[in-house]
């Protein structure tokens, strides 16, 4: 579509003017995603409550990692490890690791293991290989 046709159908979908020199490369992701929300829907309450606190902390530490947001009470977590199998429940406010409340993984890791590990990384819910450790150690 032509950048006129672009702004013709923002003001059909927004019911009111695009912004003065928006540029066509914004306006259409921006109309894709109105026209998917009209379409399918708008985000979860709960998706915009954690956009919002992602947003918060942002803007107050510009430079600190968004981390990962917290399991949700209930989950199972399972690792095999030296031929054992270890069981986590996730519940409202720790980890529960053989009838023992713990505030982290990473202290059920290290548990686990006798080294320090990064929780998430061992009981493999990072994206990203731990570097270093394996499961036959």
């Amino acid at each position: 579509m032509s950048r006129s046709q672009l702004l013709d159908l923002w003001h059909d979908v927004h019911r009111k003017a695009a912004p003065a020199r928006i540029r066509r490369e914004i306006l259409i992701p921006f109309l894709a995603y109105k026209i998917q929300e009209n379409a399918y829907g708008s985000l979860k309450t709960s998706v915009r409550a954690e956009l919002r606190r992602i947003a918060q902390r942002l803007e107050s530490n510009p430079a600190a990692p968004l981390g990962r947001s917290r399991l949700k009470a209930g989950t199972r977590i399972l690792r095999q490890w030296r031929g054992e199998t270890h069981e986590v429940f996730v519940t409202e406010s720790d980890y529960k690791y053989r009838g023992t409340s713990y505030r982290s993984l990473s202290a059920i890791a290290h548990r686990v293991t006798g080294t320090r590990w990064s929780g998430p990384a061992f009981f493999g819910l990072n994206t990203s290989k731990s570097g270093g450790h394996n499961d036959s150690a």
